[in-house]
């Protein structure tokens, strides 16, 4: 599949991303956030390692987050979809007025894509760490119903706080969970924690361990490859 890559601003409302788009038309848009620290480059390589076949033509948006400083970094400046104010990994250990601005400016991206035709239910929210937290906490309360949240290497810190504001559109979203089993960054008992809160309220949640840290393996990829197929078709 031949696919273009572009760096794009969609318009001055929304944040800059990376775009990697097939020849025709897609049938799929992944929008994919990036950990702290990092940028939208950070997951372009694991485009082409999907190996999603050519039936299956999927938009990818990788956008970057804002930069910020960080408490626990020692108010380094570094791009970050919210503050981390210490490593307790509760609802007030993150900045929650940037935690909700960051899931505004997702669901602005998701809305874009909905204006340019693609369906809610071809869309697929993708993140890790701190993108992991921001994608499944909006997704969960996105009104429109979405084809799936891939949650990677994160726990949600307000998954205690969310059962009055589920979205009854996304109440049967597919999700799937990875994590590995040496995170020193966010333990995995960490993110048991959020799949099993997950799993208290009803949701279905597709889990996946991996003998790593706090990265992505070539096994994970290939889950990911068969749970994007699985709810794709």
């Amino acid at each position: 599949m031949k696919l273009l890559k572009e760096v794009a601003k969609l318009n001055s409302d929304l944040l800059d991303c990376i775009e990697i788009n097939p020849s025709g038309r897609p049938a799929a848009t992944i929008i994919w956030l990036h950990g702290l620290g990092a940028d939208g480059h950070d997951f372009e390589a694991i485009v082409p390692e999907l190996r999603l076949p050519e039936s299956l033509p999927v938009r990818y948006v990788f956008p970057h987050a804002p930069e910020r400083s960080i408490t626990i970094n020692a108010g380094l400046r570094m791009r970050a979809w919210f503050d981390i104010l210490d490593l307790k990994y509760r609802a007030d250990s993150v900045d929650r007025v940037q935690f909700l601005e960051s899931g505004d400016m997702l669901e602005a991206l998701i809305n874009a894509e909905l204006k340019s035709g693609m369906p809610s239910d071809r869309v697929v929210l993708a993140g890790f760490s701190q993108g992991g937290a921001i994608v499944l906490h909006t997704g969960l309360l996105y009104q429109n119903q979405l084809a799936g949240i891939l949650a990677m290497s994160m726990h949600l810190p307000t998954i205690h706080n969310l059962a009055t504001e589920l979205s009854p559109a996304n109440r049967k979203v597919p999700i799937m969970m990875a994590h590995g089993q040496m995170d020193p960054v966010i333990s995995v008992a960490k993110a048991i924690e959020t799949r099993q809160e997950l799993t208290r309220l009803g949701y279905a949640v597709s889990w996946h361990e991996y003998p790593i840290q706090h990265s992505v393996c070539a096994d994970e990829i290939q889950e990911i490859r068969s749970w994007l197929l699985q709810i794709l078709g």
